[in-house]
């Protein structure tokens, strides 16, 4: 090992050192400057754009009830009760499950004579809804097995599409808004002489369009009395029932950067 090479370089640190240290004694530390420049981009920019998508629907719901009257409640519940429970069965033999026939509103209401200026109460009405979801091609069935098996109400019908259809189909115009939003956005921004960034914020909105159908029920024969009366959907009308088409729309806004 060399030494004395090792004591030269000890020695030019200690000299350098001790210069640097005389230096800062008689003129001051020795200014440092840092500087820092802070930017923000503040100014966006910002365009909307529409897609639609749309499908034939695969899936029904079908809103009927019935509604009983007797002189009393007891009465009137059980026989809602009963014609209830045959109309479950009459749409449990089409097929449809019981989770997918759901029960939306019960109700018992007095019924009232009126003489004179007194009223008095002759009976009670029972009532009561149910939705029933079912495949498309079974709804003239479900409509005419319902009715037959004591159903008197008939409310509507509306066309819908099953969930996997409806992503696919949100997939879709959500596609089409964000292209329609982009173009947009890239005229307006010629038109008005400013350049573009990147994309920093999206949203969107959607919604889907599934108009009910409204029905009507009729007597089955004119002749019958009243209470043993069997209200059912007229072959003709049945035959005309026809879904259309179920879309979905998508809204989506862009939110740029600009440069």
């Amino acid at each position: 090992m060399d030494y004395k090479r090792l004591g030269e370089i000890v020695a030019v640190f200690l000299i350098f050192f001790g210069v640097l240290f005389l230096f800062t004694k008689i003129a001051g530390p020795i200014p440092f400057t840092v500087n820092n420049i802070n930017t923000a981009t503040t100014d966006v920019f910002t365009s909307q754009g529409t897609g639609k998508a749309s499908a034939a629907p695969d899936q029904a719901v079908i809103s009927l009830g019935i509604t009983s009257q007797a002189p009393t409640v007891e009465q009137a519940q059980t026989q809602a009760n009963e014609a209830s429970n045959k109309i479950i069965s009459a749409l449990k033999e089409q097929g449809i499950k019981e989770e997918d026939i759901q029960t939306t509103s019960y109700s018992i209401n007095p019924n009232y004579s009126f003489s004179g200026e007194t009223q008095r109460i002759t009976g009670y009405s029972v009532s009561q809804n149910f939705d029933v979801e079912a495949p498309i091609e079974k709804t003239n069935q479900v409509v005419d097995s319902s009715t037959a098996a004591g159903a008197n109400m008939v409310g509507g019908i509306v066309f819908k599409l099953n969930d996997e259809k409806r992503a696919e189909l949100k997939n879709e115009a959500r596609k089409e808004a964000v292209s329609n939003a982009k173009k947009s956005a890239q005229g307006l921004a010629d038109a008005a002489g400013v350049k573009l960034g990147k994309v920093i914020n999206v949203t969107e909105s959607s919604g889907n369009i599934e108009i009910p159908m409204p029905f009507t029920v009729a007597a089955k024969a004119a002749d019958q009395s009243e209470e043993n009366v069997l209200i059912q959907t007229p072959e003709r009308e049945v035959s005309n029932i026809t879904p259309g088409e179920s879309s979905i729309e998508v809204t989506v806004t862009l939110t740029y950067q600009t440069n």
